[in-house]
């Protein structure tokens, strides 16, 4: 399982409807320590990944301009955000409990870390690249309900895991759904996929041959108590959002005669 595969041609292999690989290797047990603190022991890497975004942000214009002459990115670019994003996933699977390890400070991670992403360098249509933060806003959408949801009741999972010192089977089907539809989100934005993001509800046990690698998410199939998360999480994070957007506009109709006076 690798972060990033270059190839300078197409291949094969590289098929339009790749779709990045999420690969994690479920942990039977969770220390408690860790969970108890995991916020906290993350804070450096937060830090870290809020300067890699500043960098990454800047790699991803020019890599636009370049995607829309040559249709594709070139290789420093490609390797540079594929390793940022890498780095997001390792950092989201510890936030969101998915793994009992602490991320290494490294774009390349080990090979036996237990949260990987496999990306494969493919030809890029130009006119897709043109239009790309038009075409990404319905995945943008469903992404964030999903993230929001799971984040607006992330005290009752970190509690669940805590008391049971594991996360139970359905609870990280869904989280894992939600960390990998972020993560190919995360690959179309910055142009290191053609393919746009989906599987949200999962995978057939099928879409992966059993000679080729297997891990817990690859393929992610999904039970039906998983499936319903996923949905509690979508209605969750459109919950989430009405009452934000209700309450800045009441907090701003509030302000308005005051300020008048």
């Amino acid at each position: 399982m690798a972060d990033a595969q270059w190839s300078p041609g197409p291949r094969a292999w590289t098929a339009a409807e790749w779709l990045p690989v999420l690969d994690i290797i479920e942990p039977p047990r969770q220390r408690r320590l860790t969970v108890l603190v995991r916020l906290l022991i993350l804070i450096p890497h937060f830090i870290v990944l809020f300067l890699l975004h500043i960098a990454a942000v800047l790699t991803v214009i020019v890599g636009w301009f370049a995607a829309l002459f040559l249709g594709r990115l070139p290789e420093p670019l490609f390797r540079f955000l594929a390793g940022y994003l890498g780095y997001q996933v390792r950092v989201g699977a510890g936030s969101m409990l998915l793994v009992d390890r602490y991320p290494p400070f490294a774009l390349d991670p080990p090979p036996d870390y237990p949260a990987r992403i496999e990306v494969r360098p493919t030809a890029l249509n130009r006119l897709a690249v043109l239009f790309r933060l038009i075409l990404m806003i319905p995945a943008a959408v469903v992404q964030s309900l999903a993230v929001a949801g799971w984040w607006t009741v992330a005290i009752i999972w970190w509690l669940i895991t805590l008391i049971l010192g594991r996360m139970p089977r359905p609870l990280f089907e869904a989280t894992a759904a939600v960390l990998r539809y972020e993560t190919r989100f995360g690959a179309y934005a910055m142009m290191l996929t053609p393919a746009y993001p989906k599987g949200f509800f999962g995978d057939d046990d099928l879409s992966v041959p059993q000679q080729q690698p297997r891990s817990a998410t690859r393929p992610l199939v999904m039970s039906g108590a998983g499936k319903w998360l996923l949905v509690l999480f979508l209605v969750l994070g459109a919950a989430a959002s009405i009452t934000t957007s209700s309450t800045t506009d009441w907090s701003t109709e509030s302000a308005g005669p005051a300020g008048d006076r």
